[in-house]
């Protein structure tokens, strides 16, 4: 098993509106993967997640087949882990 990374990622492109929130929580519980996401003012999604790099990664790859989220783009960078995380939320 890979060890653990965790990534801020900044969403951009139809992310608002569509349900990517509740698709990314969705897919975390579904790949063990923590962290959270939120909506921006200026219309991308913010989120960091927590878990193995293939796991992040199977998250990314289904996001970016859903029908109704259309991703332009993703800013990332991995910061450092937050070991007493232990679920993904949503917040605002």
């Amino acid at each position: 098993m890979s060890s653990k990374v965790r990534e801020e990622m900044i969403f951009h492109g139809r992310v608002q509106g569509v349900g990517f929130r509740y698709k990314i929580s969705y897919l975390a519980d579904a790949f063990r993967v923590t962290g959270w996401v939120r909506n921006e003012y200026d219309g991308s999604v913010h989120a960091e997640l927590q878990g193995a790099p293939e796991e992040i990664e199977q998250i990314l790859t289904r996001l970016g087949q859903d029908r109704y989220i259309e991703l332009e783009g993703i800013d990332r960078r991995k910061i450092p882990l937050d070991e007493e995380e232990h679920l993904f939320e949503i917040r605002g």
